[in-house]
């Protein structure tokens, strides 16, 4: 392994790993642009999907009283996200996946500029079992149909008034689900070969270390600025998948 592909492999690291540990999401977003430069599109996904769950599991950590007090608001996320993922890879076959992802970076991005640059953030208090359910089974659907599972889930969730730990408590454990499948299905078929596993080597070590400062800045957050930092995320993952599509 080059000195360059070290170099590429650990910045993208840093950067996918400070992002989770500050947000409990948007890895694929900050480091999948350093991993594509140095390894295969199927190489790079597969380690960025091993090592979001691997930080992942950290900053499941600080929030884990939050999910012990309201198991059943996370399943109604969890459970169907999960039944989702069969269903995406089946529409894989039938649907034009750059389209969908062209339509679903589209709505990020008018999502993301008229909430994110409003005084007053939206608050959207009563509970909702049925969408919350919804919302996480489109969210498995697109991650296997599209690899972004995590948008329309991150939008949903940024509008609701609830703490950042509570947020965090299902936008995190969400993640890690659908990821963990994600990397199942990819090990199954062989992306896990001797380079792979000598770029996590790399990466792992690195992408701990980034998500530990990115935790320390969360910790520092109040619970607004929190959603809006959501609510930005959410944009530049527009914006991001927009431009990997056209580059």
């Amino acid at each position: 392994m080059s000195a360059e592909t070290i170099i590429f492999l650990a910045l993208g690291a840093f950067a996918g790993g400070f992002i989770n540990g500050m947000a409990g999401t948007g890895t694929a977003l900050f480091a999948l642009g350093f991993y594509l430069v140095v390894l295969d599109p199927v190489r790079s996904v597969a380690i960025v999907a091993f090592m979001s769950v691997l930080v992942g599991l950290q900053g499941l950590w600080i929030v884990r009283s939050e999910i012990r007090a309201q198991p059943q608001r996370l399943i109604r996320f969890v459970i169907p996200g999960l039944l989702g993922v069969p269903v995406g890879l089946t529409l894989l076959g039938l649907l034009d996946a750059s389209l969908l992802r062209i339509a679903v970076a589209s709505l990020l991005i008018v999502y993301g500029i008229y909430f994110g640059f409003r005084a007053a953030l939206p608050a959207f208090t009563r509970s909702t079992p049925y969408i919350d359910s919804a919302v996480g089974f489109v969210g498995g659907v697109l991650g296997g149909a599209a690899a972004v599972s995590g948008a329309i889930p991150q939008m949903w969730l940024s509008i609701r008034p609830w703490t950042k730990s509570e947020t965090r408590a299902v936008l995190q454990p969400f993640n890690v689900a659908i990821l963990s499948t994600t990397i199942c299905l990819l090990f199954f078929r062989g992306s896990f070969d001797r380079l792979a596993l000598s770029a996590l080597a790399v990466t792992i070590p690195t992408g701990l270390i980034a998500a530990q400062v990115g935790i320390m800045v969360f910790r520092r957050l109040s619970d607004t600025a929190f959603r809006r930092l959501l609510i930005l995320l959410t944009l530049a993952m527009g914006v991001g998948i927009l431009l990997s599509e056209f580059a």
